[in-house]
């Protein structure tokens, strides 16, 4: 057996010592100049013939792409690609990147065992993996599927479009038992058919990936409705939350023995464009043939099938990983489908003008920056219009003609950085930063939200968009797709002022009040902390009386302490997250306007722990854990993976520790309002007035819903008990708190008191 292993350039990596000395091979490099930061095509001076070996190992994302038409070196390592490559990360990167020492382990026990031949890429069995476009070969598969034995059934689809208004249906993918699957066109789906179909989907837990995308398909196109499913991106998600590792490709290339099979489609349509003339956003699905499409689409069925054979199991042998995935993930999953299907309601007429006016106000702001003496010198100099766009020519101006001090934040390439964070910090020194900051925030606003909105509206004037719980390593929900929910601007209310409830509808928006805090102190067991919750009042004046001991009645601590209330506020938040003295400085003196020194912020911090020297410990304890550990479980039950705690690097180890700690408590302040939100949802859904109530999006820790003015209070109720139900983790005789804000739009008043004309 004759094995090849080419890495990027020359290096000293032990290579026989890291493949444990199981086999011999002949090593390579792609350019023979070990000085070459980065390889181009260019630079490539390697004389091989690989026909002359059974198998090439293939180190780094250079070596991979030099030889395949792979590119992601991640989701390829340790896979075989086109039956002979081995594509692995560089083993050298472990001593600074620790995390990466499973999927190392993993790829190198995958190359041994292939080149030993212990593992081989199974073929697809045509025989086995086929298309349906008959009506009457359809009813037979489906009363066989209907009748098998097996209590499982995977369902995949095959759409024009991500979002049902959007396309259709082309296509659905079935698979009952091993390694036999089918791809049925919609086109033979008849009434006989849906009526077979209903009675499997009742019958048997239907396994999805991706259950929210395909189950919204299919309901929406079709009669069916889902009483039971399973989904293997939600249970794969149990065992490694890190995003982006759970598309279905990387996980039936990881556990089943199918590999990259979707290869010689996605070769076709590469092809199809480049004759074509296709574009890559441009290239609809439907274009590829059935007999192109069905082994690909049918196979996708058969690895989720697979898939859930072994993810299943091993989430179920961990109760705590599967309490989550049964009573928060699958719920939360049937939930957001629902959420995602009512849709975010938009003033289109608002939006239209808000657009005209955003860019008016953009256009003043420019003209404006252009009466700025440095800028007309700038151009005096130079012979040229100044561009704000232009990086290049916003540091020459800043720190040449300004004469500004930079901050000593670098880019890439070691130049002088310019982004948002430090345009903040030179604002403090000069309007010409500040100026640019604000012309920047504006143009995203419009780039990002107004301007991208409008087109994308459905014709009942919502938008439809992704809410996802999969994308976060703390289990917080995010949003994707036609707008980014959690990331609407704050500073500016104008795209908030556009989410507008309909006549006789107002917008009810429920937020958690200091959740985290509240999780913290039930953890910690601290009962001076829990007292302050029970007491009631504003939350951070009671915090500053109790930690500076001031005199006085709480409500008079806002406006007689106002700097003392500000460090107490920035402590309280800043333990959570491993916030030092230093921090907590620039925080106070930032909020309150006013010096704020490092030695007052470690008397503060030394104040407030002997107050609560409860939490300490409790943070104290639960660091350590993080530490010995490498990982930490939440109340709920989700269990965070922190690899990094074990990396040399002493800051990377400590950021590490306080993600720990900031999953802790974030996680289930997240879960509290999701579960609330499901919960309210699902009895919502039994009363007379469902469709008078409609949660649209979860926003942080906020729940938002549009509902009819008449039942706007029998809402509150529902929410509010919803919330504060007793989980487990609930101070006695004092639930978390709810705050709501009802009105018109999402600004809740702001909009209109800034935008009059509109």
């Amino acid at each position: 057996m004759k094995v090849a292993l080419i890495e990027s350039k020359p290096s000293r990596t032990d290579f026989v010592r890291y493949f444990d000395n199981e086999f011999e091979f002949d090593r390579f490099a792609l350019c023979s100049d070990s000085t070459k930061k980065k390889i181009l095509k260019a630079d490539v001076d390697i004389e091989i013939n690989t026909d002359d070996y059974d198998w090439v190992i293939l180190v780094g994302s250079e070596s991979l792409k030099s030889y395949t038409k792979c590119t992601s070196i991640t989701e390829y390592s340790g896979r075989c690609v086109d039956d002979k490559f081995l594509p692995v990360i560089n083993p050298a990167m472990l001593t600074f990147k620790p995390e990466a020492k499973p999927a190392w382990e993993e790829s190198k026990a995958n190359i041994i065992k292939f080149i030993s031949g212990e593992l081989k890429v199974m073929k697809v069995d045509e025989s086995k993996v086929y298309g349906i476009t008959d009506s009457k070969e359809l009813h037979r598969y489906l009363i066989k599927a209907r009748d098998h034995e097996n209590a499982w059934i995977a369902v995949d689809t095959e759409t024009t479009g991500l979002y049902p208004r959007d396309g259709h249906v082309i296509g659905i993918s079935m698979s009952y038992e091993r390694d036999h699957g089918v791809y049925i066109a919609t086109d033979c789906v008849d009434e006989t058919a849906e009526v077979l179909m209903n009675q499997i989907f009742k019958k048997k837990k239907v396994v999805f990936h991706n259950a929210k995308f395909d189950i919204a398909m299919l309901e929406y196109h079709f009669n069916f409705t889902f009483p039971d499913f399973e989904d293997t991106m939600l249970l794969h998600y149990c065992l490694d939350e890190v995003p982006g590792s759970h598309g279905l490709k990387q996980l039936a290339m990881k556990f089943t023995p199918y590999g990259d099979y979707e290869k010689p489609m996605y070769d076709w349509i590469d092809e199809y464009k480049k004759n074509n003339r296709v574009l890559k956003a441009d290239f609809q699905w439907d274009s590829i043939p059935f007999d192109v499409m069905k082994i690909y689409a049918a196979m996708d069925a058969v690895v989720t099938l697979l898939v859930f054979a072994k993810l299943y199991p091993a989430v179920k042998k961990n109760s705590k990983l599967f309490s989550v995935y049964e009573n928060i993930l699958i719920p939360g999953c049937r939930f957001l489908t629902d959420v995602q299907d009512t849709g975010v309601p938009f003033d289109k007429e608002r939006l239209g003008k808000s657009t005209i006016l955003m860019q008016e106000d953009i256009d003043g702001a420019v003209a404006d920056l252009y009466e700025f003496d440095a800028v007309k010198q700038f151009e005096e100099v130079k012979k040229k219009e100044f561009n704000p766009n232009s990086t290049v020519q916003l540091r020459e101006l800043l720190f040449d003609f300004v004469g500004l001090k930079p901050t000593g934040k670098k880019t890439g390439t070691g130049a002088h950085s310019t982004d948002a964070e430090v345009l903040k910090e030179l604002a403090e020194q000069n309007e010409i930063p500040k100026h640019i900051l604000s012309i920047r925030q504006k143009s995203k606003i419009k780039n990002t939200y107004l301007d991208k909105i409008l087109p994308q509206l459905d014709k009942d004037s919502r938008l439809r968009t992704g809410f996802n719980l999969h994308g976060t390593t703390s289990g917080r929900l995010s949003s994707s797709g036609k707008m980014n929910m959690q990331q609407i601007p704050r500073d500016n209310p104008i795209v908030k002022g556009c989410i507008k409830a309909r006549p006789g509808n107002k917008i009810v928006a429920m937020d958690l009040t200091t959740a985290e805090v509240y999780v913290a102190a039930i953890l910690a067991n601290d009962k001076n902390l829990m007292n302050v919750f029970k007491s009631g009042g504003n939350f951070h004046s009671s915090i500053a009386k109790l930690v500076f001991q001031l005199p006085g009645d709480v409500q008079d601590i806002a406006t007689n302490f106002s700097k003392e209330r500000q460090a107490a506020k920035a402590v309280t938040f800043g333990i959570m997250y491993g916030a030092g003295a230093r921090k907590i400085s620039e925080q106070v003196t930032q909020d309150s306007g006013s010096r704020f020194s490092v030695t007052e912020a470690q008397e503060v911090i030394d104040d407030y722990f002997r107050q609560f020297f409860q939490l300490r410990k409790w943070i104290d304890q639960s660091s350590k854990y993080i530490r010995d550990n490498g990982f930490i479980y939440s109340y709920f039950g989700r269990k965070r993976r922190l690899p990094n705690v074990m990396s040399d690097n002493k800051g990377v180890a400590s950021h590490e520790v306080r993600s720990g700690m900031n999953f802790l408590v974030q996680s289930v302040a997240s879960d509290i309002n999701l579960l609330g939100a499901i919960d309210a949802h699902a009895f919502i859904n039994s009363t007379p007035w469902a469709d008078d109530a409609k949660i649209f999006a979860l926003v942080h820790d906020s729940i938002l819903a549009e509902v009819k003015e008449e039942v706007v209070e029998a809402y509150k109720l529902v929410i509010a008990e919803a919330v504060q139900k007793d989980r487990g983790i609930s101070i006695p005789g004092c639930p978390v708190g709810c705050d709501f804000d009802i009105g018109d739009d999402y600004s809740f008043g702001k909009f209109e008191t800034k935008y009059a004309e509109l």
